[in-house]
């Protein structure tokens, strides 16, 4: 449903998902001068181009040199999720290379050249997308390739191009036996014709694309010579940490910064209108001078919120009529009728992204120009708001991107470049402003609150003909791009929530806007669907119960419509051994989602102990993602998402007090730790669908199925998390 909303705001050929004409995508787009118009277009250079250096560039993003090292600028950004990897399988497919001969270039900002035909052309990974947005145009590319060294060999050889193959960074004329390699066709291939269609291997004939492939990127990550972000090494750069205003949209009053100037290494104290930054030779100089920094701050109009302050503005709005979502058949009729009524109340926290590497930018602002080191998922647009707070052209602005540790959507905001480059205005020479973990947290931009109010009817077998979710919260893409939310509606919120796989004959789904005082939200990994899989699974499962019917049963009864999520909760069942046996004080919960574009269903067992704590034992996945590029990491992005939900269910929760966030640290935002860690099977369904989304999934999934799961064990609903052990408690 996103993909749809952006791109149609963007006016591109919503067939990416299904596939797009070869012959469209393989235009040169001179009308708009050479450029990747909204990711449909490979902006392939003049011939002479190509050539220069002896290298063969046939588009944006492969490059062969003169020894057949084939170089893929990278439009995505890697992040932990094998990015890295699972697209130059694509081009190494088509190309006909092995995988380790291909080494990745970072993309400069260059929307262009380098947007995502899945985000409506903005530079940015996100979303679940990449493949999904990768899966057509890599393969394009790499055959466009292909077919150009082809038939600069033939052209040497006086033969026909049909006569020759590519094969391992060769081509072969069959008839003769006589082979080229690709560095030596380099130059010659730079000078033939873009073909204006390519053909693309069969599913059948892929040599690369299914089987597991080691990750490009793990030796360097092994070896300590990865770069991140927070790596950057620059001549006489200065490092600094900084405090924002503790309470929401509070301002700096006054600073005495005789104490911290006294502190060895200390430098410099920069003073905006909301935070104040200590610059120094190091980080502990840096930490201790900050430490030594008297402040008072004007703390504003939300001295005194509250998170109870937000869920009873949001539990208020709900007893209200909101936009319309969804509207199927008629729901009010079929209430009337309904022979049981079921009713419940959800809601879901604040949350932090708690990325590994903590929020960091380094910055070198000349009279001239300025210079971004950074981790961005959005490239582009980092480099637009490092030109607007620099005062700067954007053309005089270069980002040099780097891996991520760790973005789930935090990394798709440009608050840690802006506050970067404010600072690195009034420093000589490059600084690296890095957030401490207190900062980080206290200071995220945050998954939203939400309240949901529930509501179905029974016919007299227990089966739906009525379902009503109304729910207010906070739109992300209100801020983050404003001409998507209309009507009152944010696609990116009601996802999950407006297209249940279930057979549903009347069915109404509205949405509040509710934006919380002052506390900034965002993107976080799995967005609309973490919270709205959480609530539809859990009153699924409480229908169930109400109609006296086992929960995997009764999901498989509204499947008929949905047979990949039918099959795939039919599996993870038939692994999980639902039904059998299991030791006092355990259960079992099921959840089933169609979001990101994969059919995913989950099976968590659950120990709940008679103090009220929970063990996770062993969660059993079952995703049908259409074709799997590299199931080693589809299997990882499973167990990580799994791993990340449960955090969520367990512990994750902001809290706010007098304006300020209560949770500081790890020890307060408890994170999933490595003895808490449960079993994760993964079993990946054999499709010949187009490739779904795969980083987010996982997430949404396992919330409920853990809940259900309690339910199971304990006969006590929850419904609210993360969980109240204290609900759970025997006797």
């Amino acid at each position: 449903m996103i993909l749809d909303r952006l791109n149609t705001l963007s006016g591109a050929d919503t067939r990416v998902e299904r596939g797009i004409s070869r012959r469209h995508f393989l235009q040169t787009g001179a009308a708009a001068g050479g450029g990747l118009l909204l990711g449909l277009h490979l902006p392939f250079a003049t011939p002479e181009a190509r050539a220069a250096g002896g290298n063969f560039a046939p588009n944006a993003f492969i490059g062969i040199d003169t020894n057949g090292q084939v170089i893929l600028t990278m439009p995505y950004v890697e992040m932990g999720q094998g990015t890295y990897t699972s697209v130059p399988m694509l081009i190494a497919e088509e190309l006909e290379v092995d995988l380790s001969q291909v080494q990745l270039e970072h993309a400069p900002p260059d929307e262009s050249r380098y947007g995502n035909p899945a985000l409506g052309g903005l530079q940015a990974t996100g979303g679940s997308t990449t493949i999904r947005a990768a899966w057509e145009p890599m393969r394009q590319a790499g055959a466009a390739a292909r077919t150009m060294l082809i038939a600069a060999a033939a052209k040497r050889w006086s033969v026909d191009p049909l006569s020759c193959r590519a094969e391992k960074g060769e081509v072969v004329d069959a008839a003769t036996d006589r082979r080229a390699k690709y560095g030596d066709l380099a130059a010659e291939a730079a000078l033939m014709s873009v073909p204006a269609n390519v053909t693309l291997k069969r599913r059948e004939d892929f040599k690369l694309i299914g089987t597991p492939a080691k990750r490009l990127d793990t030796p360097a990550k092994v070896n300590g010579t990865a770069v991140f972000g927070i790596d950057v090494r620059l001549p006489d750069l200065k490092i600094a940490t900084l405090a924002q205003s503790p309470v929401f949209g509070g301002k700096l009053k006054n600073v005495d910064d005789t104490a911290a100037k006294a502190v060895k290494g200390v430098r410099q104290i920069v003073k905006l209108d909301d935070a104040v930054a200590v610059v120094a030779d190091h980080m502990g100089a840096a930490k201790k001078g900050l430490a030594a920094l008297v402040i008072e701050w004007d703390e504003g109009a939300n001295a005194k919120l509250s998170t109870a302050d937000v869920l009873h503005q949001l539990e208020e709005a709900t007893l209200s009529e909101g936009p319309v979502a969804k509207n199927i058949g008629d729901v009010t009729k079929a209430m009337e009728s309904a022979a049981t009524k079921v009713e419940a109340t959800y809601h879901v926290p604040f949350l932090a992204h708690a990325t590994l590497e903590p929020m960091n930018c380094t910055v070198h602002v000349t009279g001239d120009g300025c210079d971004v080191w950074v981790g961005s998922q959005i490239l582009a647009r980092a480099q637009t708001v490092a030109a607007q707070v620099a005062g700067l052209p954007v053309e005089k602005v270069r980002v040099h991107n780097h891996l991520i540790g760790g973005g789930f959507g935090r990394r798709l905001e440009v608050d840690g470049v802006a506050r970067a480059v404010q600072i690195a205005k009034q420093v000589e020479g490059p600084v690296k402003v890095v957030w401490t973990r207190e900062e980080d947290i206290q200071h995220d931009m945050y998954r939203p609150f939400f309240f949901d109010r529930m509501s179905a009817g029974l016919d007299k077998d227990g089966m739906p003909v009525a379902w009503n979710h109304r729910f207010a919260g906070s739109s992300i893409l209100k801020r983050w791009a404003p001409p998507l939310f209309a009507n009152g509606l944010d696609p990116e919120t009601v996802d999950g929530a407006v297209e249940p796989p279930y057979t549903l004959p009347n069915m109404r789904v509205e949405y509040l806007n509710v934006e919380p005082p002052g506390i900034p939200t965002a993107f976080w990994r799995s967005v609309g669907p973490s919270h709205n899989i959480f609530v539809v699974e859990t009153f699924m499962d409480e229908l169930a119960h109400a109609a006296k019917k086992d929960p995997v049963e009764y999901r498989l009864a509204l499947l008929d419509a949905q047979p990949r999520a039918k099959a795939v909760v039919a599996l993870a069942a038939e692994k999980a051994g639902w039904g059998s046996q299991l030791a006092q004080g355990m259960g079992r919960g099921v959840s089933v989602q169609t979001v990101f574009g994969s059919y995913m269903a989950q099976v968590a067992e659950v120990e709940v102990a008679k103090d009220g704590s929970i063990k996770v034992h062993r969660v059993v996945c079952a995703v049908d993602c259409g074709i799997a590029i590299n199931p080693d990491t589809i299997q990882a992005q499973v167990q990580s998402a799994v791993m990340f939900g449960i955090t969520a269910a367990l512990y994750g929760e902001i809290t706010v007090k007098d304006g300020r966030v209560e949770q500081s640290n790890f020890d307060t935002y408890q994170l999933l730790r490595m003895n808490e860690a449960p079993t994760v099977d993964v079993h990946i369904v054999q499709s010949g669908e187009s490739p779904g989304g795969m980083g987010e999934p996982g997430t949404s999934a396992i919330v409920p199925a853990i809940g259900n799961a309690i339910f199971a064990a304990t006969g006590k609903r929850l419904r609210k998390m993360p969980v109240d052990t204290s609900l759970l408690k025997a006797g």
